[in-house]
This record gives C-alpha cells, structure tokens and sequence, in this order.
C-alpha cells in the first residue's frame, strides 16, 4: 500500500474553541489573535489530534484487512475501505463533543477514540472486525504517529509557506536596495558605507538556511507495543516479521521509520525541528530589531499599508509596531520551542507522561511564531526607504574614508598609514575639503590621488551591490 495522505480538516472543527463559543480566551492566540493563527488549528488544536488518532487507527484497520498480517482476518472491501477512510474526513463538531463523552467515561483520551470508532462500526458490514481496532496497539503507537502527522503537515502546510514569503518579501526588497548606499554601524559607531539592499540580503540568506534544515525535517514514527519489543505482537501471531509489518505501516503513512524505541519514539526529531524552528526565529527577531534601528534612524519610512494609528496622542508619529509585535512573540515562541526541545529528548527509563503534557504546547508553540511572521510581513509592506537621510548620514561622517585611505598607502609603502589617518579621523569629524586636502599631501601617484580624491563616503561600498546576486533571480522573476 502507497503513501496515505492524511485527511484535512473542516476548519470549522479543529478551530472550535473556547472563544468561538463566546467564553472567554485564556490566551491571546485564542482571543486578540485568533484570526491570525486560525489555519493552525486545523493541524494542532485538540480537536486535530482527536482526528489524526481517528485517522492512524482506521489506517492500522484497513492494513491489517488488506496485508494477511493476522491469519484469519479477512479481507476489507473498497467500499468498507471507504467508508473507515471517511471517518476522519467526517470528523466534525458533533464528533468531538461526543468523543469528550466518551472520554469522561473512560479518563483515557486514546482509549475513548477506540470506543468511537467502534460504535461507527456497529450495524455494518464492519462489526465483525470491530475487535481488531486498536489490535497490538499501546496508545503511544498511536500519538507518536498523529503527532507527527500533526506537526509534518502544519510545518508544510502552514508555517513554511509563511516563513517562505516573508524571506521572499524580504529577498525583493534587497534586489531593490541593493545599489543604495548606507553607513554601517559596527559597534553602533560609524563605521565602512555598505548598501542597505546588501544588510537585508545577509538576513535572507541567513533565513533561507534555516528554512531548508526545516523543510528537509525527518518525521519520525514508531509502532512496536507498549515497551518496543513487539511482545503482544509475537505472542499471538509469531510467524509474522513484526518488524517489518511496522516498517511498511508507519511508511504508508509518510513518515519515516524508527526501528528502535522504548514504549514511546524518543521525539528527537521533534527536538531537532523545533530547533531549527527556533533558529529561524532569532534570525526573525534580529531582523525585527534591525529594521526597528533603521527606522529610528530615519533610513525607512512608514507610509504604506499600515493601516493603524502611530500614538494615540502624538500625530506625527508612526510607531514600529508591527516589528515589536514580531519580537514580542518570536521571544515567546523561542521559549517553548527551547523548553519542547530540552524536556522532549528525556523520558524516565521506558515512559513517563511528561512529554504527553508538553507536546500541548506544540500548537501554542508554532501560533506565536506564525503571528510574528504575519507582522514581520506586514511591517515590510508598509516600509519606503529614505535616500535622503541616508546620504545625509553618509555625507556628515567623511572620516570612514580613513579606512580606504590608509590601505591604498601602505599598497604604495607610504609611511605610518594607520597612525596617520588616526590622527586625523579619530574622535572627530572629517569634511570632504579635509579629507581630500590630506589626500593631496600623501605624494601618492597622481592617478591614485585622483581616484581617492573622487571617492565619497556614498561610493565607498565595495561590491556590496553585486553580492545581493548571491540570493538569486529575485522572487518571482525566474
């Protein structure tokens, strides 16, 4: 059997919550926010994670009615096949509040998913092979996998392609600064010009790494019993390759395989993702605080499509605030993705529930991540640059050329390069009539005192526009 994709959503079932049945949201993802988290309820809500153990269950159903595992089993037929796949893809409201029925009987979430699916069975041609559901199964066989299913199609279904159209944005807005010249600011001083298209393309390259650790993530799954040593399993089938039949099973579903596991997978690969996740985030939140700096300074304005009043006072401002937002909630973000990471990777000898506890999170854990993509993006679309202030910046710091000075006199073997453009430059400002008197006296030949006599702080950038072209065709012109 091929890869099975996992069934969607009706977004008006994993997005039920508390909000929307008008009590009060505890957290700002389910209250403020919701409009912008909205698509990852689909795929990391409760109710999500109900339909994913509906889904793994009825799948390990039909594999054992189609794959002769179990001796005597028979065979399901395409319209019973049919009729298992659509309970998930018919996983509604009503579904979920009687399946929180069930689980007040029961106290076991996984256990009361069982009971579900095996009253959807009574009155059909599929009562007899009620008993098969959940066969062999310790809940963890079936979590692990939903977990994965859950996490694997909300990375690539949602919070990669908003990752990706931010570095997108990001990477057009630096093809078309890339000629703008800029001062940098090593240390917040003064320091060699470079072009503002070239600093946003260090960002984007940075971005597009960790996006591609993320979307080239393993998603892991086992299904091996309730220590890993398919004991139930042997015991009442031993002539079937139990490892095997695990190994298919879990790759019909599209994850990979791990062969070797206590009662529950070791989540290292969730670690793993969460960490390049959050990675990406911190390279987020220091594109948040640069582009805050350059708009205090003056380099970006906010004019378009902002759409919010700047203060409530103060008229003439436009406040930052999209950025703000951004870093408010990469920082919270950051921080469950770090604690996912560090608590997941731990479990007391064969199991403890710890990680049932955390995995929670998961959904709290992407929705501020991807609130801050959505402001990161918004914030770009309402910035201009401001040539003006930054060769303003550019003209009023002449003393950078001190640097390009003093290498071009120590290629022709002048004396005390350093020291010199030191003691001109160093704790006071230059002018270009200075700066090009000092050229003049060097005796430098008469075609490099001309050269360094033209240059300006506004053309002293290197080939800081030609290494935008590392980035590629810019998006959406290839």
């Amino acid at each position: 059997m091929g890869h099975v994709p996992t069934p969607a959503a009706p977004a008006s079932t994993a997005a039920t919550t508390a909000a929307s049945l008008g009590e009060p949201a505890l957290g700002p993802l389910d209250g403020r926010y919701r409009a912008s988290v909205a698509p990852l309820a689909d795929h990391l809500s409760e109710a999500a994670l109900n339909r994913r153990r509906v889904h793994v269950e009825v799948e390990w159903l039909i594999y054992l009615g189609t794959h002769d595992v179990v001796p005597g089993v028979r065979r399901l037929t395409d319209a019973e096949i049919a009729h298992l796949r659509g309970l998930p893809l018919g996983f509604d409201a009503a579904a979920v509040a009687e399946l929180a029925e069930i689980e007040r009987e029961t106290v076991h979430d996984v256990k009361a998913v069982e009971y579900w699916i095996k009253r959807r069975l009574e009155g059909t041609s599929l009562a007899d092979v009620a008993e098969l559901v959940h066969l062999f199964c310790t809940s963890e066989d079936i979590n692990n996998l939903s977990y994965a299913l859950m996490v694997r199609d909300a990375v690539r279904e949602v919070w990669s392609p908003a990752a990706h159209t931010v570095t997108d944005d990001l990477a057009r807005t630096a093809h078309e600064l890339r000629e703008l010249p800029m001062l940098a600011r090593t240390h917040g001083q003064p320091a060699t010009p470079t072009t503002l298209g070239k600093e946003l393309a260090v960002l984007v390259h940075r971005l597009r790494r960790q996006l591609a650790r993320v979307d080239a993530a393993e998603h892991l799954g086992k299904f091996n019993g309730a220590t890993g040593t398919y004991a139930a399993h042997a015991a009442a089938v031993p002539g079937t390759d139990w490892p095997a039949v695990s190994r298919a099973f879990v790759e019909s579903l599209g994850l990979t395989w791990n062969p070797l596991t206590t009662q529950i997978e070791s989540h290292d690969w969730q670690a793993e993702l969460y960490a390049d996740v959050a990675r990406f985030g911190r390279v987020l939140h220091n594109l948040c605080t640069d582009v805050w700096t350059y708009i205090s300074l003056g380099y970006f304005v906010q004019v378009r499509g902002q759409g919010t009043v700047g203060s409530s006072t103060m008229p003439h401002k436009v406040n930052p605030i999209r950025f703000e937002n951004a870093e408010a909630n990469l920082e919270v973000s950051q921080a469950l993705f770090r604690v996912l990471e560090e608590t997941l990777t731990t479990s007391r000898l064969q199991r403890d529930l710890t990680d049932s506890s955390m995995q929670r999170n998961i959904g709290v854990a992407f929705g501020h991540s991807l609130l801050a993509l959505e402001n990161v993006r918004k914030g770009l679309a309402g910035l201009d640059a401001n040539p003006q202030a930054l060769a303003a910046d550019l003209d009023a710091t002449w003393e950078v050329l001190g640097e390009a000075v003093q290498s071009v006199m120590r290629v022709h073997g002048l004396p005390n390069p350093y020291e010199r453009l030191k003691d001109l430059t160093r704790g006071r400002r230059v002018d270009a009539q200075a700066m090009r008197e000092f050229v003049a006296g060097l005796g430098l030949p008469e075609a490099e005192a001309e050269r360094l006599a033209a240059l300006t702080p506004g053309t002293y950038t290197g080939v800081a526009a030609q290494l935008v072209d590392v980035l590629g065709t810019p998006p959406g012109e290839g």
